[in-house]
């Protein structure tokens, strides 16, 4: 239980109407989980509009409502809360229910289009390796220490990120890394929060069905870092050209890494072939089981950030060459028979799908057919479906388009749309199957020895979702039983 006035810290009012002398029980945003003496949030979503349940929130017994706009009828004993952004006043009220527990450990925040997933995982194992008790707020999952939740999303909403890091003071966590999403900064998930350190991967071509453009898109992520605190670190790809325009107006300590340009953290890749990668990091050289040259920054990053929060060089480089990579990333596994190679990638962007082929074609020797699947969510992104179409052609041998998560589209549709970015001299290599595990053992049986298939777009997910339901579906566990039947 907590008093009203001291949870509406920091929150910027307009006009107060009751009593925030109050005691409270919980915050909510959602009005059906709303009971007597709570907190209701009104928050103006894309679908709807938290002020149209306000009724429903004070029927159920709220105590107090927060709203941009002021109800017309107004309930004696209810205290209503005036704001200029609710989104804004939500997050500062999340962490003052929850006692602000990102103070009580160092926060890393990752940010960028592609490898966030990879490096606030590695990161986690890394630091849990050396001994420390660690959280990962993650896209694949939420762990607590040694205890693992569910995640529903990349960023989760305030209330959540501020329920877990509460958990994580209780079980004693030291380090929480985090995936900060572009949709979690613009809705200010992360406002309120306390970081330690941010890192910048890459930016490419994403989520431009929510950003109007791609300038609004990077100025977002940039928000990121225009609000780290001086006592934080921000640690950005100094091979991006949006690298440096991440660092313009932090307070936060400026640090870089690199392949190629000139860096405060430097690597060099020695060897790259399907086993990992040989680097030179600090005149170090430095064995992962990682593949290819995506996961370098990767890597680099993660020897950079732990740099920074402390760890023993020597160290670093020991734990990172013991990691395995994470679900859904560039995971694979041969066939016993025919020795085919299945890789399955989340790379559901051009630039990631790109990055992964490139990968594959520099290892491969070029005597075997690569088989890319391939396909593009629905209600998202349509103006990248043509370019990932071009990418697959361009870069595979063959490529079989498919289903993705379709939503509410028709997945035929996407699939046309994902064609058109076909060039002609590419044509013939495609084939389309709408059913992606028909695909999936379509490739399975073009594929000839020593063949390597890419299953692109879905990685970690075991699910396919159609018109509002959730199917089991999982490619990696799909392609091993094809391949397997192949094998007999």
């Amino acid at each position: 239980m907590s008093v009203l006035k001291d949870i509406l810290y920091k929150v910027n009012m307009k006009a107060v109407t009751g009593d925030t002398g109050v005691t409270i029980n919980d915050v909510h945003f959602d009005s059906r989980k709303v009971k007597l003496n709570d907190v209701f949030v009104a928050i103006r979503g894309t679908i709807s509009d938290g002020h149209d349940f306000i009724k429903n929130a004070e029927n159920q017994g709220a105590l107090a409502i927060v709203c941009e706009e002021m109800p017309a009828e107004k309930i004696n004993g209810v205290t209503y809360i005036e704001v200029q952004d609710t989104k804004k006043a939500l997050a500062y009220i999340a962490a003052n229910y929850y006692d602000n527990p990102s103070e009580k450990l160092k926060l890393v925040g990752v940010t960028g289009t592609n490898g966030k997933t990879t490096i606030a995982t590695l990161l986690y194992d890394l630091f849990t390796k050396a001994g420390f008790k660690c959280g990962l707020l993650s896209t694949v999952k939420v762990m607590v220490g040694s205890d693992e939740h569910t995640a529903i999303r990349t960023t989760p909403d305030s209330i959540t990120i501020n329920s877990y890091l509460k958990k994580m003071n209780e079980a004693g966590v030291e380090f929480c890394f985090m995936e900060v999403s572009s949709h979690g900064i613009d809705q200010h998930r992360t406002t309120g929060l306390k970081f330690r350190g941010g890192i910048f991967t890459n930016l490419s071509h994403d989520h431009l069905d929510y950003h109007k453009d791609f300038a609004e898109y990077r100025d977002v992520k940039k928000r990121f870092f225009d609000e780290l605190p001086s006592s934080a670190f921000a640690l950005t790809n100094a091979d991006d050209k949006n690298g440096a325009v991440m660092l313009q107006n932090t307070k936060a300590k400026k640090y870089t890494y690199a392949l190629k340009s000139y860096a405060d953290y430097k690597a060099q890749i020695l060897e790259n072939n399907f086993t990992g990668l040989l680097l030179k990091i600090d005149d170090q050289e430095l064995w992962t089981r990682l593949i290819g040259n995506f996961n370098a920054y990767n890597i680099l990053a993660i020897y950079a950030a732990a740099d920074l929060l402390g760890l023993e060089t020597l160290e670093i480089l020991r734990i990172i060459s013991e990691l395995n990579s994470v679900s859904g990333r560039f995971q694979y596994l041969i066939s016993e028979k025919e020795k085919i190679t299945a890789i399955v990638d989340y790379a559901h962007t051009p630039d990631a799908l790109k990055n992964v082929l490139e990968t594959i074609n520099s290892i491969r020797t070029k005597n075997e057919d690569l088989i890319t699947v391939v396909g593009c969510g629905g209600d998202r992104d349509r103006t990248k479906r043509p370019k990932m179409g071009h990418i697959a052609s361009a870069l595979s041998s063959k490529v079989i388009f498919t289903s993705d998560n379709p939503r509410t589209e028709d997945p035929d549709k996407i699939i046309q749309e994902v064609e058109a970015g076909v060039e002609p001299q590419n044509f013939k290599k495609t084939m389309s199957v709408t059913n992606r595990k028909q695909a999936i053992k379509t490739a399975c049986q073009i594929a000839g020895k020593n063949d390597i298939i890419l299953i692109a777009g879905k990685g970690h997910e075991t699910y396919q979702e159609i018109n509002g339901e959730r199917f089991d579906f999982d490619d990696l566990k799909i392609v091993n039983e094809f391949l397997k039947q192949l094998d007999k």
